[in-house]
């Protein structure tokens, strides 16, 4: 039996994210969201948490793309202004380094140095 490619999950999800961005705009759940803004931050994300593997950069990035997402979401509903946005942003950037700092992860490879001298 065939191993299935992640391609295939990745194009899933998406029609998946769409459809419900889609229904919760119609049914004026989540009117006046910027979807194209929003679903981009939270893919780039996703994406990179996807393909990236697990290294120092794709453990910070990820997550954070995906939460400025959902707080954009807070944002662009009035829930929330950006005096409070950035902080929490900046607050969940630090914690975020903390913890790829405190687990060892490796650095991406492109981003090593050659022990070689």
């Amino acid at each position: 039996m065939a191993k299935p490619r992640r391609s295939n999950l990745v194009i899933a999800i998406l029609i998946i994210g769409f459809g419900v961005a889609w229904l919760l705009n119609v049914l004026q759940v989540l009117a006046g969201v910027d979807w194209i803004w929003t679903i981009g931050l939270g893919l780039t994300g996703a994406l990179t948490l996807v393909f990236g593997g697990v290294n120092k950069l794709t453990q910070v990035i990820g997550p954070f793309l995906v939460f400025a997402a959902a707080l954009s979401i807070f944002s662009q509903l009035g829930h929330m202004s950006l005096d409070i946005e950035l902080p929490i942003l900046m607050v969940l950037l630090g914690v975020l380094l903390v913890r790829v700092h405190l687990r060892s992860l490796p650095s991406p490879e492109t981003l090593r140095q050659d022990d070689e001298s």
